[in-house]
This record gives structure tokens, C-alpha cells and sequence, in this order.
């Protein structure tokens, strides 16, 4: 009688004063499906539809911002379920963020300081953007990506409900039924206050704190050891110097479980890694640099689609001396130590980037803008890149943020190109949308290559522009590291791009995750890791293997170390490019990527200063299709039950009133017994 219907439910989050997504009713939304081919079957909808509520099927090219408030407008009366069909061949653009991401919690809010104005949509860092990521919808959204799921649904429309609608009351209707109910409701601070009341009692949970891990590794091994007494007070290293390259490590869509973020960040990221394997591979020791207490410090920040989660957190241990935990035994690090940040934001248009400071008079933005222009129109080396500078408030939604919101004058840098992503933060930015096509070449990725060694790519294909941009970046910090020119034919391997794609767009089971692994570890899932920030004990696939892959590509051989004693850190043991098995120093590890609002107990939730995004707690997410009877027929049923029920009582009655005629041989109850038969 029932179907199911596989798909990814759309579902509800919080923050400090509103609530976001969809959520069915408690026992399940129940709707008449109605295929929706053009904007004009809406209407059949909206307008005194003859037999409802209905559950539309919408492709991609049809959920629209105008579309999707006109049906909340007809309340869960009319539009109980939406279904959103995997039809992509009319989409032009598909962006559920809105136009400034993250708009408010940026550097400044005012007219003067806004960071993007949301009025002037031609100039916001998403033009295409709708905003539905960000409303409350009163029923449940269902994505349906598998054509064969998509066939049945269709089917069953055009069997039982594609004509005669106006006899749509009289007869059995294709429904379909949708479970995602959400426990949490209001905004953070009700739902947080609830649950820690619940919890006081029987434990149930309503929402979760979004939080995740951010990654780090440094370029050299820290030598700033500390005091291992946990009550001691901490101290900072004043002589070490930090240069900070960060990335985005998360993405988010508006269904559970679905969205690669290809374009949107995980292009930074394989540019941030590249970046650091390509220095470690050229540089000398420290100890032989102009400055030997300087460093390179790579951050991954989780969680920055929700007003920099993970940034917000590591300014504020930076803040109160707690990065790194004091459970590395390493001195902390304080905004003191930092020279200078060079963030690497979304590159829509890998061949022409900005860099982005706050201040025109910065003499440091001069010299990187002129390091980084050198090596991009270096004729010797043909990348085809523009760097191009931007001075001002008008700067992108990057982690940046959180350092130059905390102190405008944080010699902070950020890497942009301009907005040409007509998919950010949704469920089609994929590899098709950065055109990702995976060489599968089996060479040697472990290695630098030099710059005529195309490694059988072509020259727009996507590996090889990243290698490009990946190289200028490691040029730069190479001449800033040691003070000279770099003048090797040595640049960043396009075939590390081409293995990194290939595990976070296609498969986790992939040569460069098992290579970054331990030997006897499991192979990872023949799909692409999440990279959603999700919440404690939820899915951190994505910060596990850029953890593990920085730890590889950073740290240093010990051959003479074996593996039964290479089990503790800094120590590891990885597979290794060849599979045998190699130990490892590395500098990699994690620190909390949750916001400090949920740290503070007398936190004012509407303030704005930290993030307060909370993910909502539910039982299950299912679809499944069947029959609805009409209501005449369910009238009918009714009646005829009601009918019987009154018919068996009579009956009843009847029998009890006249047993002894009915049933005359019968001895009453009150009758005296026999005597007993003597012996």
C-alpha cells in the first residue's frame, strides 16, 4: 500500500532571535501530489484547489523565492508538503543565501562600515541569492535527487490524479506523507533554556549548539614547550612569529546531508593545502631562516557559514590564551605573535583575484600585492593570474572578519575573486559547476612538478588553475620567509589537485585519503565526505580527513622509526603514497570550532557579538507515497462504522434483556446447585 520515497529532508535551525527551515507535523504532513511543470500550475494551487492540502513536485528552475512565499502565504491548509524534483536541465541558478552572507556579524554594520549592502544586490557577494536558507516555512521541503524515485512519483500522479480535477474530492488522490518533525521552536535562547530544564529531569533534548573542529598545522614543529602543571597560569613565547594562511573548511545547503560546496570553499582548501605542501617541500630548516622563531600557521575554520563559528572561537581562545589546549603541551599563541593573515576566500574566478585590505596606507598590502602580481606575470612561468587590489569596508564574508571585527587595524589579507558563483550554498555546487573532471593518472602527487610538466592536463581545466593560483600564493610566502627571490622551475603539483577533488567531489575511498591514513584503517565511503559543521557527536568526516591530510603532506619522514613505535603524537604513522607504510613527525590538530556564546551563561543572545546557531533535534526523516481515499469515501467509511457501532449496541441490549427466552435451557446464575452425587 506504501512506498517509500528516498530524498533529503529540509529541516530547522535557530539563532539568538529566529527560527529557520521546515517541519512537518508531529505524526507526518500529508499531501495530493500535483506536478508543477510552469508557473502557471501554481495557480491550480492557490486557487480553491478542489481536494486539498497538495504537496507540489517543483524542479529546481521553478523554486523560486516568489514561488515559495506564494505557497507559505497559502498556509499547511493548502500546501502541506513541497517536493523539490531533480530536474536541472532549465536551471539557470539555484542559491537558497542571501545576497550579504553572514551580514549580520561582519566587521561593521553601519552604512559606513557594512561589509555588503543588501539593497544594492548588483554589488552583494551573492547577486543570485534568495534567501530561503534563511526562512521559516510551516511545512516540510523534500529533495528528491534519483530519477527512478523521481519516475514513480510522476507516474503515480499521471495514473491517478492528472485529470478531471474537478472529480478530484470524489475519487482516491496519489499522496504522498513526509516525516521531519522538529522538536525545537522560537529561537536559541528558548530552545537552549528548555533543553537544559529537560535535561535536569529526563535527558530529552530539543536542539543542539552547531559545532564542529577546526584543523590546523604548522609549517615547522614548535620548539615552546610549557609548564605541565593544568593550574598553572599560561604564558606566551614573545619571540615566536606566526603568518596565518586560512581557508574555509565547511559549506551548507538547505537539506540535510547534501551539498559539496565545490566552488563556494573547498577550492580555498585545495589551494591552502597545496600551499602548504609546496613550502614544506621548499623550504630549508628553521633554524637556517633569516628569523628562525618565524612559522606558518594553516587554519581550516569550520562552521563559517553561520556568522564564522569556528573563527569567532579561535579569536577568543587567542583572546584568553587557550590556543593551542593546553593538552598539547605547547605555549599559547596571542594575537602578539601574529604578523600578518592571509585568508583565501571564495575563487569564483580563479584568473583574476583581489586581494582585500582595510586600509590604503598598509605598506605590508603594497608589498604582497607587488610579490603576488611578480610571480603571476612572470613570464617564465605563464600562470595567466591577475592580482588586482581592493581597499575598503567592501570586503568579502570571509574568516577575516572575526580578526579585523575584534581590531580593525589586524594586519589581515584576504584573497577574492569576484562574486560568479550562481549556485552558493546549495545543493548544485558540485563538480560539475567547477567542471571537475578527474585525470586518474596514478602518478606521483607527493612531489613537486616543474612548470612545463602540464601532467597531461589542459591549461583551463581545473586542476591546473588551482595549481597556478596555489604556486603564486607559496612564491610569495617563500620570498617573505627567506628574504630572497624564488627563481626554481619547481611549482605546486597539479596532481595533488586532481586527487583532492576526486575525494571530496566523487569518493572517499580514494588514493590520497588512503595514502594520509593509517595502514590498517577502513577505506573511506564511496561518497564524498559531508561538510556541513553539524553538531556534537554529528558527522565531522570533513574536518577528519583534512586533519589527516595536512598531517601528511606537512610532516616530516623518520625512517629509522618503526611502527610499533610511531603511535603518539607528533608521531604518526601514515600508508604513504606507495601503500608500505611510513612514521611521520607532524604538527597537526584540532581546536573547537563552538561559538563562545554557548560558553557564557549571562550571554545576551540578541547582541550579535557571537554566533548562536542552534540545529534542531528529530526522530526521523521519511517519505512515502499511497492512496488517499477521497472524502466521500472517507465520509462513507465513517457512517458505516458509526452505523454498525450504534447497530452492535442494540444487539447487545436486545440479548442481555431476553437470555432467558433466547436461551431457556440455561440455568440462571442464582441457581442453587445440585446436592453432590453421594459415595
Amino acid at each position: 500500500m506504501y512506498q517509500p520515497i528516498m530524498g533529503a529532508s529540509c529541516f530547522r535551525r535557530l539563532n539568538g532571535t529566529h527560527q529557520t527551515g521546515c517541519s512537518s507535523t508531529h505524526s507526518g504532513s500529508v499531501g495530493v501530489l500535483h506536478l508543477i511543470n510552469v508557473d502557471a500550475d501554481l495557480e491550480f494551487l492557490l486557487s480553491s484547489p478542489p481536494s486539498p492540502p497538495y504537496a507540489p513536485l517543483i524542479p529546481p528552475h521553478l523554486f523560486t523565492r516568489n514561488n515559495l512565499m506564494r505557497l507559505k502565504e497559502a498556509g499547511p491548509k493548502i500546501i502541506s508538503v513541497v517536493l523539490l524534483i531533480n530536474k536541472f536541465e532549465k536551471m539557470q541558478q539555484f542559491s537558497h543565501e542571501l545576497n550579504c552572507p553572514n551580514q549580520y556579524s561582519g566587521l561593521g554594520n553601519s552604512s559606513d562600515t557594512a561589509t555588503c549592502d543588501a539593497s544594492n544586490v548588483a554589488l552583494s557577494w551573492n547577486p543570485w541569492g534568495t534567501g530561503l536558507l534563511h526562512e521559516d516555512f510551516p511545512f516540510p521541503i523534500y529533495y528528491i535527487a534519483d530519477l527512478d524515485e523521481i519516475n514513480k512519483l510522476e507516474n503515480c500522479f499521471e495514473k491517478f490524479n492528472n485529470f478531471e480535477y474537478e472529480s478530484h474530492a470524489l475519487r482516491s488522490l496519489c499522496a504522498v506523507e513526509v516525516k521531519a518533525f522538529m522538536s525545537a521552536a522560537v529561537n536559541s535562547e528558548v530552545c537552549m533554556r528548555r533543553t537544559n530544564f529537560i535535561n535536569n529531569l529526563g535527558g530529552t533534548k530539543y536542539c543542539d549548539p552547531l559545532q564542529g573542529r577546526n584543523v590546523y598545522a604548522t609549517l615547522y614543529p614548535r620548539n615552546s614547550s610549557e609548564n605541565i602543571d593544568d593550574n598553572a597560569k599560561r604564558t606566551v613565547n614573545p619571540v615566536e612569529k606566526f603568518i596565518i594562511v586560512s581557508c574555509r573548511l565547511d559549506t551548507t545547503s538547505l537539506f540535510d546531508g547534501v551539498g559539496l560546496g565545490a566552488m563556494d570553499s573547498l577550492m580555498g582548501l585545495a589551494t591552502m593545502t597545496m600551499v602548504a605542501q609546496m613550502l614544506r617541500l621548499l623550504l630549508p630548516a628553521q633554524n637556517s631562516l633569516p628569523d628562525p622563531h618565524r612559522n606558518v600557521l594553516f587554519v581550516a575554520f569550520n562552521g563559517e557559514s553561520y556568522d564564522y563559528i569556528g573563527s569567532q572561537r579561535f579569536v577568543y581562545d587567542l583572546e584568553n590564551l587557550e590556543f593551542p589546549t593546553r593538552s598539547t603541551r605547547s605555549a599559547p599563541i596571542s594575537f602578539e605573535n601574529i604578523e600578518l593573515m592571509l585568508d583565501i576566500g571564495t575563487l569564483d574566478d580563479i584568473a583574476n583575484i583581489k586581494l582585500h585590505t582595510l586600509h590604503k596606507s598598509s605598506p605590508l598590502a603594497q608589498k604582497l600585492l607587488q610579490q603576488l602580481n611578480h610571480y603571476a606575470k612572470s613570464s617564465r612561468y605563464n600562470f595567466k593570474v591577475n592580482f588586482e587590489s581592493s581597499v575598503g569596508y567592501h570586503m568579502p564574508p570571509t574568516s577575516a572578519q572575526s580578526f579585523l571585527r575584534r581590531d580593525s587595524n589586524f594586519p589581515a589579507f584576504i584573497l577574492n575573486a569576484a562574486p560568479g558563483n550562481k549556485y552558493y550554498h546549495s545543493i548544485y555546487d558540485d563538480r560539475e559547476n567547477v567542471d571537475f573532471v578527474y585525470g586518474n593518472t596514478s602518478q606521483d602527487y607527493t612531489k613537486l612538478a616543474d612548470v612545463s610538466d602540464l601532467k597531461n592536463f589542459k591549461t583551463d581545466s581545473l586542476q591546473m588553475k588551482v595549481r597556478n593560483v596555489s604556486s603564486i600564493v607559496a612564491m610569495t610566502l617563500y620570498e617573505t620567509l627567506t628574504g630572497k627571490e624564488y627563481q626554481e622551475s619547481n611549482v605546486a603539483n597539479p596532481l595533488l589537485a586532481d586527487e583532492f577533488f576526486y575525494c571530496f567531489l566523487q569518493s572517499s575511498d580514494c588514493p590520497l585519503f588512503k595514502a594520509s591514513s593509517h595502514p590498517d584503517s577502513p577505506s573511506g565511503l564511496p561518497l564524498p565526505p559531508m561538510r556541513y559543521i553539524s553538531v556534537l557527536g554529528g558527522s565531522q568526516e570533513s574536518s577528519g580527513w583534512t586533519y589527516r591530510l595536512l598531517g601528511f603532506l606537512l610532516s616530516q619522514p623518520q625512517p629509522k622509526v618503526p611502527m610499533e613505535n610511531c603511535t603518539q603524537l607528533p608521531m604518526s604513522y601514515f600508508s604513504g603514497f606507495n601503500g608500505t607504510g611510513e612514521c611521520r613527525l607532524t604538527t597537526q590538530n584540532y581546536t573547537s570550532a563552538l561559538s563562545p556564546a554557548f560558553l557564557m551563561d549571562d550571554y545576551d543572545w540578541s547582541s550579535g557579538q557571537y554566533s548562536t546557531w542552534t540545529e534542531s533535534t528529530w526522530s526521523q526523516f521519511s517519505a512515502r507515497i499511497f492512496l488517499r481515499p477521497s472524502n466521500i469515501h472517507e465520509i462513507t467509511t465513517l457512517a458505516i462504522g458509526i452505523v454498525v457501532f450504534i447497530i452492535s449496541f442494540c444487539l447487545i441490549y436486545i440479548i442481555s434483556s431476553r437470555w432467558e427466552v433466547l436461551f431457556d435451557d440455561v440455568p440462571a446464575s442464582n441457581a442453587a446447585l445440585p446436592p453432590p452425587t453421594a459415595c
